[in-house]
């Protein structure tokens, strides 16, 4: 079966298998953005929450409880994972580990994608990693995040196609410096060559589909689902102000408002790199809806002005 995606400027020709069935495991941000590309594909498709009932109406019927998973399991032919691994390790290979045990041995399942992060590769003060570069973490989190990758390397193990897609900041419809502007917490923090790689979520579902839909061998592959721009924090903002109408806050020194920052926000600004995409886009055959934050930005205040949600 072949279905039409339009994604930015034109068409995206997908070829998706016959009675495929995708399992989301994890209907956050993210997973939502795919599980809907996923059914206006053709796809049928399920999804976990750990409550159901705090999902979006339109979602609700999709999910099924997390630990209920096990037949929606068994049943996938691919899988998508955005559920983070916890300080005991990955959720669901703890508690559904058998389930996807006799998913794989059936055969039944041919693919598997995991969101990851970008934050593998730890500080590289400023320098390019591409698909290629072996990870280095160096916070906590990211550190778990690998050992995740790892655990499911060793689960699936050539018996799935098994994409680790390691994600930049994520951000779309409200979750934004659009957001944080109108909020009053947005902070121009000025760092001079510290720039942050990002990722609209509507280009997360892009890849996720391109991915799924290869029929290639049951390896493991990294993509990296970062925009074509790593920019810094402060000129983000700046354009966001600047699309709203409104002065941008005033810059301020990293050093200056360190002091003020948590722990999880100094985390953040302790590491820098510049992440590559073009293997990625060239194995999956695409181009971002978004390819920076200027895009993608924009199309986010279209879209709440289309909907009566802005000014």
């Amino acid at each position: 079966m072949v279905v039409n995606l339009v994604f930015g400027s034109g068409p995206c020709q997908i070829a998706v298998w016959e009675a495929a069935m995708l399992l989301v495991l994890g209907l956050g941000y993210s997973g939502l953005a795919v599980a809907r590309q996923a059914q206006a594909a053709g796809l049928a498709v399920r999804g976990t929450a750990r409550d159901p009932a705090t999902l979006p109406p339109a979602a609700r019927a999709l999910a099924i409880p997390f630990a209920a998973a096990g037949e929606a399991i068994r049943d996938a032919t691919h899988l998508l994972v955005t559920a983070p691994p916890g300080e005991a390790g990955d959720p669901i290979l703890a508690i559904h580990g058998p389930a996807l045990a006799a998913a794989l041995a059936t055969g039944t399942l041919r693919w598997v994608g995991y969101v990851s992060t970008t934050g593998v590769y730890g500080d590289r003060g400023g320098a390019e990693v591409n698909e290629a570069t072996p990870p280095a973490p160096g916070q906590p989190r990211s550190l778990r995040r690998l050992a995740a990758e790892q655990a499911w390397r060793d689960a699936t193990h050539g018996r799935a196609a098994l994409d680790l897609m390691r994600a930049g900041g994520i951000y779309g419809p409200g979750r934004s410096a659009l957001d944080d502007l109108r909020a009053g917490a947005a902070r121009r923090v000025l760092k001079p060559g510290h720039a942050f790689s990002r990722i609209h979520r509507d280009d997360i579902a892009l890849a996720a589909l391109a991915a799924m839909a290869q029929d290639r061998a049951r390896v493991p592959r990294v993509l990296h689902l970062v925009d074509d721009e790593a920019a810094e924090s402060a000129e983000v903002i700046e354009f966001a102000a600047g699309l709203l109408g409104i002065a941008p806050p005033p810059g301020i020194p990293f050093e200056t408002v360190r002091a003020t920052m948590s722990a999880m926000a100094l985390s953040f600004w302790s590491e820098n790199r510049r992440v590559a995409n073009a293997a990625t886009k060239t194995a999956l055959g695409i181009a971002w809806r978004y390819p920076t934050y200027r895009e993608g930005l924009a199309a986010i205040l279209e879209q709440e002005r289309r909907e009566g949600l802005a000014q």
